[in-house]
């Protein structure tokens, strides 16, 4: 297949036509696209397609799709099996893709950049050891377009390090991996920071830099999960100042406006929360001079964050955090005030336990589904079962005082029902008591008991 205009124009039609609704006329096209696919040059003049600002855009957006997927058809070739790309234009797809991929729209981005993804889970770092620094270099230029787009890239390809087993081959990519990128990375992070006062007026430029902050944290899970990296160790400093920076300043214009979806901030402290997590966890001696600070930042945060859907997954894995420092036996001091213990109970547990108008919904949706989840701990990453949690890891420590405060909170929740027995009462304190109770009940570790005193 030669790059030329004319077979740009018939590849352009037949991608339109993929698009028609009429299945007479899309499936023959679909077909013919996949019969063309094996033959030489066809990566290259699809490229060519999409990077054509001459040709319609729901076009270029049809042509990257179809590239995306036809690199996950065939770049990587199971053992025995036709390799369908010629090697002439692998080398050149990997020259390419970077450099289109920074410069397309962001519908186009978005497909592109999860084939660089694909072909650097089958590639990278072997046969495409220039992968890294090709992306490096293009964060001099400033542009949070590209600067984006790379780190959408580089998260999909090191996201799978959280789930890879240990190994030889694995310890040597992440050490590429780390030697090529993490400074960068944390230049990255400082400077891009440092934007975020310099457009403290600017709601759209503050998006833009907060997606970008967002991704750089999301990247450091990735690059921590393994193993503390001995860069990350040595500029923790650098790293743990900025995650308080983050989790302490607030952006009322990137808050989100749906009380169901998460938006930028509360996407931004849940995945700083996860990461302080994971420090707390694995490394805890290097961790631990920052740790009663963020201990801080944590509460304050949850005792001002709402009960709307859109915070569930922040206040989960605050709680989580909270839960993997309170295990410790010595950070026992963090709690084992009296004063300490009952405003954890009462302004964090308290509220992430009961009842909301959401749970309600989906109870009456499927309520032996609802029940069998709740039992089972199946309700996992939920503010609910995190509060549980933080239930059973008090009550090992402080199991008298964790059961002397929660009887009073039952005996509250019971009173207004021996009072006035109305419907309304019996229909709102009633659910709220009562499930708090069955909660609390299974939460605590077997023998205590939550009888009103």
């Amino acid at each position: 297949m030669e790059i030329t205009e004319e077979n740009l124009r018939i590849l352009s039609n037949y991608l339109s036509q993929t698009l028609s609704p009429d299945p007479n006329i899309r499936r023959p096209s679909e077909k013919f696209l996949i019969t063309v696919e094996g033959n030489k040059n066809y990566p290259i003049l699809l490229l060519q397609l999409i990077n054509s600002e001459a040709i319609e855009l729901t076009i270029r957006v049809a042509g990257a799709v179809n590239f995306k997927n036809y690199v996950k058809r065939n770049w990587a070739v199971e053992e025995g099996g036709e390799d369908k790309i010629h090697e002439e234009d692998r080398v050149k797809v990997k020259a390419l893709i970077v450099d289109s991929m920074l410069v397309a729209p962001a519908l186009i981005q978005k497909q592109l950049s999860d084939a660089v993804s694909i072909i650097g889970k089958s590639d990278f770092p072997s046969k495409w050891p220039g992968l890294l620094q090709n992306m490096v270099e293009k964060f001099a230029t400033g542009d949070f377009h590209v600067i984006n787009g790379i780190l959408h890239t580089a998260h999909s390809i090191f996201k799978r390090y959280r789930y890879e087993f240990k190994g030889q081959a694995l310890w040597e990519e992440i050490k590429f991996v780390l030697d090529t990128f993490a400074k960068p990375l944390t230049d990255l992070l400082v400077a891009t920071h440092g934007l975020c006062a310099t457009h403290a007026n600017n709601p759209e430029a503050l998006r833009v830099i907060y997606s970008s902050l967002l991704l750089i944290c999301k990247i450091f899970y990735s690059l921590n999960f393994q193993d503390l990296p001995e860069f990350f160790e040595d500029n923790m400093n650098t790293w743990m100042t900025l995650f308080h920076s983050l989790l302490t300043t607030d952006v009322p214009c990137l808050a989100s406006d749906n009380d169901h979806k998460p938006g930028l901030m509360e996407q931004l402290r849940s995945q700083i929360c996860f990461n302080l997590g994971l420090y707390a966890q694995k490394y805890d001696e290097e961790f631990r001079p920052f740790l009663p600070d963020f201990v801080t930042d944590i509460w304050n945060l949850l005792v001002s964050t709402g009960l709307e859907a859109k915070y569930d997954l922040l206040v989960s894995n605050a709680l989580q955090f909270l839960s993997t420092v309170a295990e410790r036996d010595h950070y026992r001091n963090l709690f084992q005030n009296p004063n300490v213990l009952s405003n954890i109970c009462e302004k964090v547990i308290i509220p992430n336990v009961n009842f909301r108008e959401i749970d309600e919904e989906l109870f009456e949706d499927n309520p032996e589904e609802y029940m069998r989840r709740d039992i089972e701990g199946a309700d996992v990453d939920t503010r609910r079962r995190a509060a549980c949690d933080l239930v059973k890891v008090l009550a090992q420590h402080f199991d008298e005082q964790v059961s002397q405060i929660f009887s009073q909170f039952v005996l509250m929740f019971h009173r207004p029902l021996c009072c006035h027995n109305t419907p309304q009462n019996v229909a709102t304190t009633g659910a709220t008591g009562g499930f708090l109770v069955f909660r609390l009940k299974f939460s605590i570790a077997p023998g205590y008991n939550l009888q009103p005193p």
